[in-house]
């Protein structure tokens, strides 16, 4: 079995039960499992492979909730930048309608790396359209290719301007079709097994985007099999109204009408909640995938998330997609919670350890996942590393832990995942980044081209 040491860390976080910070910190790993962990002088001294993390922070792998890695192919469009959701996914649609199966399988190549590179190794993705012949395995192959830890979501939409919902017809499929290949991709790639590297979740788009009935017998399929469930809810005020109008429920209400509360599932945004459905969350053990970025940059609103981190609710961190964002940065996106609650005018409203708990054992949590989330033994050999010695935390060294988020961090200078080395020396090892950026920046040309829009 191969072993890997990790040495003279300046600390680690570990985010275990204690919340020990070990200075002078060590990690034994055998094959993709963490053996031990403490200080460097009471761990073995030899290995198949060592590290020496002199001077850097180790923490557990970060773990991100909601993504939608095709949109990194529309970032910044021109008509989008300055539109609240309705109007940005109205104009991004018709983009997205010549998505392509090399244009799913490019783009999460990218967004993939960018999340490694900043941090992330556990990653849940959000697909729900499927034009020419695009599938979630398009995605799903990318994920292995870089060796992220991966929860791919098969998403769909059906409800289409002709039956009232907001997207083009063209862009939705049928609920016989959908539900048929939900069962294909959860029988094909499904593993849930402890340490898995894939596990499957169903995720219908939206309220505003799929029928009732859809919803409701896409929970009933993922409960069949014991698989999560992933929706958008509650993002917008205008998604509120269209509830209300449509189906004479608020969000959450109508959630829990369709059997769409429990430990099961997970919902993006959840901006516009009260204090009941805060509660309602917590005793049912619905989690949230928390986007600051992605609710600042479409002027959705700011989530109560420390109401719900007071009530217990699971609250994981979310870079979103890369079109409401621009960015698949999970360091920074750590830092703009911690931002975000703080706006307020209570400045102790979210600690920086807060904010990375939020994207280690808060993201682990909403996934289901007891295997990842913390650095002790038994869980999954993920973590990074960054060398604190440097320009960006010069004079931050008083708290080297707080200094992650409270900093600037372009990259991560280590990443290690199911205990294989993929970031070394801030240098992503298991793909060749030049000749994708090039395909990609092709792709995305190519796209709005067809559609028109820009």
């Amino acid at each position: 079995m191969a072993t890997l040491l990790l040495k003279n860390a300046q600390v680690i976080l570990t985010m275990d039960e204690a919340r020990r910070e070990i200075r002078d910190g060590a990690l034994f790993v055998r094959d993709q499992v963490i053996e031990n962990v403490g200080a460097t002088a009471e761990l073995p001294t030899t290995a198949d492979r060592v590290i020496d993390a002199r001077g850097m922070v180790v923490l557990p792998g970060l773990v991100n909730t909601h993504h939608h890695l095709y949109q990194t192919l529309t970032r910044v469009i021109p008509a989008a930048q300055d539109a609240d959701l309705f109007h940005w996914l109205k104009t991004l649609y018709p983009i997205w309608a010549e998505l392509t199966p090399d244009a799913v399988y490019t783009s999460a190549l990218i967004g993939l790396a960018e999340l490694v590179l900043s941090g992330c190794t556990t990653a849940a993705d959000h697909l729900y359209l499927f034009p020419n012949g695009s599938k979630l395995d398009d995605e799903i192959r990318a994920a292995r290719e870089i060796g992220i830890r991966f929860h791919p979501t098969r998403g769909s939409m059906s409800l289409g301007e002709s039956q009232g919902g907001l997207p083009p017809d063209r862009v939705c499929d049928s609920a016989e079709a959908i539900l048929r290949d939900s069962r294909r991709v959860i029988e094909t790639f499904n593993d849930p097994a402890p340490y898995s590297m894939c596990r499957v979740s169903l995720a219908p788009c939206s309220p505003f985007s799929v029928t009732p009935e859809l919803m409701r017998e896409s929970a009933h399929l993922a409960r069949a099999y014991k698989v999560h469930l992933h929706t958008h809810l509650a993002e917008t005020r205008d998604e509120e109204d269209f509830c209300l109008q449509k189906f004479g429920y608020r969000p959450v209400d109508y959630a829990e009408h369709l059997e769409w509360l429990g430990s099961d599932v997970w919902f993006a945004h959840s901006v516009w909640v009260n204090d009941a459905e805060i509660a309602r969350y917590a005793a049912t053990g619905t989690g949230v995938a928390h986007c600051p970025s992605s609710n600042m940059r479409l002027a959705s609103g700011i989530a109560p998330i420390v109401k719900m981190l007071n009530a217990r609710v699971n609250v994981g961190l979310g870079v979103d997609g890369s079109a409401s964002n621009d960015s698949s940065h999970m360091l920074a996106e750590a830092r703009q919670a911690m931002l975000l609650q703080r706006v307020g005018g209570d400045p102790r409203a979210l600690t920086a350890r807060q904010a990375l708990e939020l994207g280690t054992l808060g993201g682990a949590r909403v996934l289901g996942r007891d295997d990842i989330g913390a650095l002790e033994r038994g869980k999954a050999a993920d973590f990074i590393a960054v060398d604190v010695n440097c320009l960006d935390f010069a004079g931050a060294l008083h708290d080297p832990v707080s200094a992650l988020i409270f900093c600037t961090l372009p990259r991560v200078d280590l990443s290690v995942i199911n205990g294989k080395v993929v970031v070394e020396n801030g240098e992503l090892r298991t793909l060749d980044l030049p000749p994708v950026i090039e395909r990609h920046n092709r792709i995305a040309r190519e796209m709005v081209d067809k559609a028109g829009t820009r």
